[in-house]
């Protein structure tokens, strides 16, 4: 899915999301691996890059990648005001290419169940394998089976604020386990203005069985180091809303 005027107040929407809580556990895992101070991370689907500026303010070799060219944007200026050099590239996440091996990639915020496909998935895991260093890790959360059927399903949301509204109608999709998302934002047009400018945007997730994310990833070549559920280090569980995996390249 490539964001279009969604990428302007994107953060302003995600406010909640625990970034800082995701670098705890990346920190986490890499001090339990004792990787040294230089550390290289793609961080793939980076969106506006809120993620990849936190890694490279702890030091680490950051770049970013993503789809859509109005998140990048976003992403390199936000990278300017806070003073941190991060190289973004416009790429498809099943199509990794140009970079020297990682210590880590990280596809995170759910951005892997925008892929349709088992195919994209597969090609996916695939490409992240030949981007790692051997022992290097992989590591990503999904959306689970139980929150696309129980919490997405036919469902609306709704925000209303000063400066941004939305309405958004989730409807099932073509595929099994997939939920169709339509948006319509109403963003006011100046601080001094009564006027709204509205836009709509519909984005696809599908997700699959952590069983079936797991015989993926071992066929890509990677070992599975650890599963937890909803955040990092809690113990999955079947009625969780989010899954996160850890994986190891093997060689």
């Amino acid at each position: 899915m490539a964001y279009g005027k969604f990428a302007n107040i994107y953060d302003e929407l995600m406010q909640d999301i625990p970034y800082d809580l995701w670098i705890t556990f990346v920190k986490e895992l890499k001090e339990q691996r004792n990787i040294g101070v230089e550390f290289s991370i793609l961080d793939v689907a980076c969106g506006t890059g809120e993620l990849s500026i936190r890694f490279a303010k702890e030091g680490w070799d950051v770049k970013g990648v993503d789809l859509s060219e109005s998140m990048l944007a976003v992403a390199y200026e936000k990278s300017m005001i806070n003073n941190v050099s991060i190289p973004f590239y416009e790429q498809n996440m099943t199509e990794l290419t140009g970079f020297e091996p990682q210590d880590c990639v990280g596809i995170f915020c759910d951005s892997l169940n925008y892929l349709h496909t088992e195919e994209e998935v597969i090609q996916t895991f695939q490409a992240v394998h030949e981007t790692l260093k051997n022992g290097g890790l992989f590591l990503f959360d999904v959306h689970s089976i139980f929150k696309m059927s129980r919490v997405f399903m036919n469902a609306t949301f709704t925000l209303m604020d000063d400066h941004v509204s939305y309405i958004w109608n989730c409807y099932p999709g073509e595929h099994p386990n997939s939920v169709e998302h339509d948006l319509s934002f109403f963003v006011q047009t100046n601080e001094e203005s009564n006027l709204y400018e509205r836009f709509d945007e519909t984005h696809y997730q599908r997700t699959f069985s952590k069983d079936i994310y797991e015989k993926w990833l071992e066929e890509a070549g990677f070992q599975i180091e650890a599963i937890y559920g909803d955040e990092p280090f809690n113990p999955y569980f079947e009625e969780c809303e989010r899954i996160f995996f850890v994986a190891k390249k093997k060689g």
